[in-house]
C-alpha cells in the first residue's frame, strides 16, 4: 500500500480546462486493538503502521518501553478489506494494568489526524512520569537553518502529492536519520518514535526533531516521552507547547525558514548566533 493514489481531475487555467491524472495523499483509518480490546481508530497515511501503533501507545501512556511490547501484527480475523487497516497489539508487564486504566478512561472515538491527545493529560501529570529531558550538548545555529531543506529533499510522497506533513529525526551533526510522512504531524512523529522504540533505542538524548507545520502541546509531549532535547518547526508553536518545553528543559524552535528562526525555550543548546 503506497502513500499516494492516482485520481482524475479537471485542471482549470488560462481560460480552458483539461482532464488529467493527479496524485493525492492517501488517508485511511487504522484500528488499533490492544490485548484483544478495541483501543483507537487513527486516521493516517498507510505505511510504518507498526511504528505508528508503538509510538501512539507510548504517547497514550499504555507502554513505557520496548520491554512492555509483545507483538504487533495485522489482525487475521479482520475481513479482507480491513486486514491492512487493523493492527493487533499485545502488551505485557506493567502495561497490562495501564491498559485497563486507559480503557476505563477513554470513550471509543474517532481520532482525526490532527487530534493527538487533545490536552487530556496535564503538564503536571506528564512531569510525574518524565521530569525533564537530558542533552548536555550544543549545536550551531547554522545547522538548524539547514534542517528544513534536508527534510524537504527526503519527502518523496510530498513531492508527488503536495499533501503530507513530515517529521524528521536528525543526529547532532545534522544527518537525517529517520523520516516519516503522514496526513497528520502527530502520526508522523509517532511513526518516528515508534521505529526507535521497536529498536529499543529510547531515550533519544542525542537527537533533534523537525516537524512541518506548527508545534502543538501534543508534539512537544511526544518528544518529551521519547527523550528528545530539541524540537524545531517551520511554523509557530502554541502557548501550551512553549510552557511544556520551558518546564521540561526542552529547546523549542519555531519559524525555521531561510536565515531566521525563533527560540521559545532553552536557547542554551544553540550557539553561533
Amino acid at each position: 500500500m503506497t502513500g499516494s493514489r492516482t485520481v482524475d481531475i479537471t485542471r482549470v487555467g488560462g481560460g480552458s480546462r483539461t482532464l488529467v491524472e493527479d496524485l493525492v495523499a492517501v488517508e485511511e483509518p487504522m484500528e488499533v486493538r490492544v490485548n484483544g480490546a478495541p483501543f483507537a481508530v487513527i486516521m493516517r497515511t498507510p505505511g510504518a503502521d507498526r511504528e505508528l501503533a508503538a509510538g501512539f501507545l507510548l504517547a497514550e501512556d499504555v507502554i513505557h518501553g520496548y520491554d512492555e511490547l509483545g507483538t504487533i501484527d495485522y489482525c487475521v480475523d479482520a475481513d479482507a478489506e480491513g486486514h491492512d487497516n487493523t493492527l493487533s497489539v499485545t502488551v505485557i508487564g506493567g502495561a497490562v494494568e495501564r491498559l485497563g486504566t486507559r480503557l476505563g478512561e477513554r470513550r471509543q472515538v474517532m481520532m482525526t489526524a490532527s487530534c493527538g491527545l487533545c490536552g487530556r493529560r496535564t503538564i503536571e501529570s506528564l512531569r510525574s512520569r518524565v521530569a525533564a529531558v537530558s542533552g548536555n550538548w550544543t549545536i550551531a545555529a547554522e545547522l538548524v537553518h539547514r534542517l528544513p531543506h534536508a527534510l524537504r529533499q527526503a519527502q518523496n510522497v510530498f513531492e508527488t502529492t503536495g499533501g503530507l506533513h513530515a517529521a524528521g529525526l536528525f543526529a547532532l551533526d545534522g544527518t537525517l536519520q529517520v523520516i516519516a510522512e503522514d496526513v497528520g504531524r502527530h502520526n508522523a512523529v509517532d511513526k518516528i518514535v515508534g521505529q526507535r522504540l521497536l529498536e529499543d533505542a529510547l531515550p533519544l538524548e542525542e537527537s533533534l526533531l523537525l516537524v512541518s507545520g506548527r508545534t502543538s502541546f501534543e508534539l512537544v509531549q511526544k518528544a518529551l516521552l521519547a527523550g528528545i532535547p530539541l524540537i524545531a518547526a517551520v511554523s509557530a508553536p502554541s502557548s501550551l507547547a512553549v510552557r511544556l518545553a520551558q518546564d521540561c528543559g526542552m529547546t523549542l524552535c519555531g519559524f525555521v525558514r531561510g536565515e531566521l528562526f525563533n527560540v521559545y525555550a532553552h536557547p542554551h543548546r544553540i550557539t553561533g548566533w
